[in-house]
C-alpha cells in the first residue's frame, strides 16, 4: 500500500489549518467543506454549502454537510448567526472584529467595522462598570426606495424561507 505524502499546510484553506491545529481528522469530504467555506465571501447556510460542495464531489451527502458543520462550530471554528428567515448562516470564527448589517428585503449580509462603534461600546460598557471583553452588532435594514430602485433590487420571497 502506498503511503499519502502529508498536504503542505501552505497549501491548506484558512478552515483546514484550523481543524489540523485543532487535531481534527481531516477525510476529503471534511477538506471540501472547509474548503467551500474558505472560499465564501458570504455567510451561507447549511443548504447552500450542499449546493456549493455537491457541484465539486457529487457523493457528498446533506446529512454530512450538517455534521461537519455542527462539529466545526462545536470545536470553535465556524461560528453560527441567526439573521432571520428560520436558517442558521456560518462564517469563519476567526474572522476578525466586524459587525452586520442585513438587508431585510434581500438577505445580503454587509460586513462593516467602525472605530466610532468600537469607542462607544467600550464607552458604554466602561460607564457601567464593565471591561468590555467582546460584543456583537447586527443591525437589520432596508435600503433607501431610490437605492433599492437603483440597483434593481427584487424583495426575496418570504414563503420560501419559512417552508425550506
Amino acid at each position: 500500500m502506498q503511503s499519502r505524502a502529508p498536504i503542505a499546510t501552505q497549501d491548506l484553506s484558512r478552515i483546514e489549518r484550523l481543524c489540523v491545529d485543532r487535531g481534527l481528522k481531516m477525510t476529503g469530504q471534511r477538506r471540501l467543506i472547509a474548503r467551500v467555506l474558505s472560499d465564501a465571501e458570504d455567510h451561507p447556510d447549511v443548504e447552500e454549502l450542499y449546493r456549493r460542495a455537491v457541484t465539486q464531489d457529487s457523493r457528498i451527502s446533506i446529512a454530512t454537510v450538517y455534521r461537519t458543520v455542527r462539529l466545526l462550530e462545536e470545536k470553535g471554528i465556524l461560528e453560527r448567526h441567526d439573521f432571520g428567515g428560520g436558517r442558521a448562516r456560518y462564517e469563519p470564527a476567526e474572522h476578525g472584529r466586524h459587525h452586520h448589517l442585513i438587508d431585510i428585503d434581500t438577505g445580503r449580509v454587509v460586513e462593516f467595522a467602525d472605530p466610532r462603534h468600537e469607542a462607544l461600546a467600550q464607552e458604554i460598557a466602561a460607564r457601567m462598570g464593565f471591561e468590555l471583553v467582546g460584543h456583537r452588532l447586527e443591525l437589520f435594514g432596508r435600503k433607501f426606495p431610490e437605492a433599492r430602485a437603483a440597483a434593481g433590487a427584487t424583495p426575496r420571497r418570504r414563503q420560501r424561507e419559512r417552508t425550506a
